[in-house]
């Protein structure tokens, strides 16, 4: 079975300081990959912006020891690419969701404690700044010679980056001539950090991560052995569409999860209580079903979900037939009837590509769905 953690439906380019959004395609990034802007371009001395994802779990207990790298490592070959070819590397991140707020500590809070651990992997000085535009950002951006390495801030402390506000992408355009996407995860969102700064550049280009996933996720799209199985979590539809779509042309079934399945279960005539709804996508949610259903694609639903009385790990919990929500209870994960009918589809598959979690994983009591399904 060949599997991928995540899917993709737009990645972003630029070229002459234009910005496009494309269908993942191989070819464009065999055109305009690291390499080959290394190819085009002398980079020494240059600064390049690279979007990474540096959301590492933190330990509990002080809320700022990383206890898994493997989201650091992944940077590291492109990384150590850009230096050897002695570009200055300025990493740019969001971490967790702090929603606009500045948070200092914990998982929504600065980046601060990924700085030692990318001085280790990396092997050279990582200089940090508490901004990520403005004055201290562009300063320290201008002071860099060769071969440096400059950590920006938090990009999601401006609440206009999930907006891909004008200004912010411009802020961050200051920063660089040249912009190298490497964070897979967020590559589809048309964020100012992955979308809109590529119109302030000379050249962007994808990185080896970034690169390495389109491939193989080419492979498992365009060649797929049968049956295929598409996993789609996450909590809004809005960002899920274009996936949903494309996938309904090569699948043969696809698992939904996550916040959005409310929408969905809106568009059915349930009651969702207080769980999360996009009420400008009902519509397209019952579209996209009755899409599915003339195709003869399998479009399932989770059957049941965990209920929480309030959006916390400690919150009082409930199991119930998505048929049966209520009140002021809202869903933060699939149920055990869903993870067991879920299992045994994914058992009958021999392509799968998932992109999203099941439910809200970041809190333990609402990870099992998504733990379950990947296991």
């Amino acid at each position: 079975m060949m599997f991928l953690r995540n899917a993709i439906s737009r990645v972003v380019s630029s070229s002459s300081r234009a910005s496009r959004s494309y269908h993942s395609s191989q070819q464009l990034f065999e055109k305009l990959n690291v390499e080959g802007l290394a190819s085009k371009v002398n980079l020494e001395g240059q600064n390049v912006l690279m979007r990474v994802d540096l959301n590492v779990p933190l330990d509990k207990a002080d809320d700022f020891t990383v206890t898994d790298d493997t989201r650091l490592r992944a940077i590291v070959p492109t990384t150590k690419f850009l230096l050897e070819k002695g570009a200055n590397v300025i990493l740019c991140s969001h971490f967790g969701r702090p929603k606009g707020e500045i948070i200092e500590t914990g998982k929504n809070g600065r980046l601060t404690p990924v700085v030692e651990p990318l001085k280790e992997l990396l092997g050279v000085d990582v200089k940090k700044v508490n901004d990520c535009i403005g004055s201290e950002a562009e300063d320290a951006a201008s002071s860099l010679t060769k071969g440096e390495v400059l950590l920006l801030e938090n990009t999601r402390f401006y609440a206009g980056e999930t907006k891909n506000d004008a200004a912010l992408a411009e802020g961050l355009g200051k920063l660089a001539d040249y912009f190298v996407m490497d964070a897979f995860g967020t590559a589809h969102r048309a964020h100012s950090s992955t979308a809109g700064v590529t119109e302030h550049m000379k050249l962007s280009a994808a990185g080896y991560l970034l690169a390495k996933e389109l491939k193989y996720l080419k492979g498992a799209v365009d060649s797929p052995a049968k049956p295929m199985m598409a996993i789609i979590g996450g909590a809004k539809v809005s960002t899920k569409l274009p996936v949903i779509e494309s996938l309904l042309e090569k699948c043969d079934t696809i698992l939904l999860g996550g916040g959005m399945i409310f929408t969905f279960y809106k568009a059915q005539g349930h009651d969702v209580g207080a769980s999360l709804v996009e009420e400008d996508m009902v519509g397209l949610a019952g579209e996209l079903m009755k899409k599915a259903e003339e195709k003869g694609v399998k479009l399932m639903l989770p059957t049941d979900v965990v209920l929480a009385d309030k959006f916390a790990n400690d919150a009082n919990t409930a199991v119930a037939k998505s048929s049966d929500i209520t009140g002021e209870w809202m869903g933060l994960d699939i149920g055990p009837e869903s993870i067991e009918a879920f299992g045994k589809e994914i058992a009958e598959a021999n392509t799968m590509v998932w992109n999203g979690p099941m439910g809200v994983f970041e809190m333990e009591n609402f990870a099992a769905g998504t733990n379950q399904v990947a296991q």
